[in-house]
């Protein structure tokens, strides 16, 4: 007899309108997951301007994402995708950690860097701030163009991979943690920086151009207006 799939629910906040996606790169992260494991899930988008009175009896004093599984709610952003992990396991779901752990640290810095940049207000700080940014994806590049040891023992003399994403030609956790990040790096910095990721970083540029071929990754990034609005406070001051 088959085993029933679990009744899974994720609660992420919406956008400004409190009807779509909305801004927050913890909540695409579990909804990238999710829908890559290939589970069956209801998606509900959560006002943070008028949350409902279910939300206070949920998760009281929480912030999405949560998720309700089997009548469980679990609000820990990283225990949750360690709990989906071990839960949507083969040889039903995929398994979708690293098999280096390499790639789970890739780019982990680029994001803090992306933050002291944006946020700046004193502008004798600013090139130096863009240059530690620019600085943390040529590090990422760098990694991603380098072979790894399954492409080597394939082909001993590969001097670049051809890889899609961090981990190989499959998304996985690592992307889901990095690719909703780079997003709203690309986004922010082209609107309040004049700065695009440079196309001289051929292997970040391919990772993004994949990724946003992906459904899951494209079709769960909020509009850019929704991360425009959400850093307008904090990047007014790059206008100077």
């Amino acid at each position: 007899m088959a085993k029933e799939d679990p009744k899974i629910e994720l609660f992420i906040k919406s956008s400004d309108d409190g009807e779509s996606v909305g801004h927050c790169p913890f909540c695409q992260r579990l909804f990238m997951i999710l829908w890559l494991k290939g589970a069956n899930f209801t998606l509900t988008t959560v006002d943070m301007k008028r949350a409902p009175e279910v939300l206070k009896d949920l998760a009281p004093g929480s912030q999405p994402p949560f998720l309700m599984f089997n009548e469980e709610v679990h609000t820990d952003n990283t225990k949750i995708e360690e709990f989906l992990e071990a839960t949507l396991a083969p040889p039903k779901y995929p398994k979708m950690c690293c098999r280096y752990m390499e790639s789970t640290s890739a780019g982990n810095d680029i994001f803090h860097r992306f933050s002291a940049h944006i946020k700046n207000s004193n502008p004798a700080l600013n090139e130096m701030l863009h240059m530690k940014l620019l600085r943390s994806m040529v590090v990422l590049n760098e990694y991603l163009l380098r072979p790894l040891p399954h492409e080597l023992e394939e082909n001993p003399d590969a001097k670049e991979s051809t890889r899609h994403y961090l981990d190989g030609n499959t998304l996985s956790l690592a992307d889901c943690n990095l690719l909703p990040k780079l997003n709203i790096i690309k986004v922010v910095c082209k609107e309040y920086r004049d700065f695009e990721i440079p196309k001289q970083l051929k292997g970040l540029t391919r990772y993004l151009t994949k990724a946003y071929q992906q459904d899951e990754f494209r079709f769960t990034c909020p509009k850019d207006s929704e991360i425009l609005l959400a850093y307008r406070s904090v990047a007014k001051y790059l206008n100077k």
